[in-house]
C-alpha cells in the first residue's frame, strides 16, 4: 500500500519520539491529607486536623485501585516517568490520528 508521503513524514516524526521516551509510570499523583482508621484521632475530631500533606500516586492493577504513598525524593525521581506516560498517551492518540486520515485518504474506500 503506498502512503502520501506527508503522512508517512509525520508518523516517523511521531514514531521517533516514542522511541526516545524511556520509562512511564501511569496513574495519577496528588498531593493530599487524609483521615486515619483510628476512632479516636485528631483527623476525626471537630474540626478535623487531617494528617498531611503526603504525596499519593493511585493506579489500577487487574481491575483494582492501587495506592502508593511517595516521599518528595521519589516523587521528584519519578516525576518525569509521570511526565513520560502523559507524553506516550499524546503520542499515540497523534499516531491514531494521522493513521485515520491516511486511512481515509485511501482512494479504495470510493468516497473521497
Amino acid at each position: 500500500m503506498q502512503i502520501d508521503p506527508e503522512y508517512q513524514t509525520e508518523g516517523d516524526r511521531i514514531t521517533a519520539q516514542l522511541a526516545a521516551i524511556g520509562f512511564v509510570l501511569p496513574g495519577t499523583v496528588l498531593h493530599r491529607h487524609a483521615r486515619c482508621g483510628k476512632p479516636h484521632c485528631r483527623c476525626h475530631a471537630e474540626p478535623p486536623a487531617l494528617h498531611g500533606p503526603f504525596w499519593s500516586w493511585t493506579r489500577k492493577v487487574t481491575g483494582k485501585t492501587v495506592t502508593r504513598r511517595l516521599t518528595d525524593a521519589q516523587l521528584r525521581d519519578y516525576q518525569p516517568w509521570f511526565d513520560n506516560s502523559r507524553r506516550l498517551r499524546a503520542l499515540v492518540t497523534e499516531l491514531e490520528g494521522v493513521s485515520l486520515r491516511a486511512l481515509d485518504d485511501d482512494p479504495r474506500w470510493g468516497h473521497k
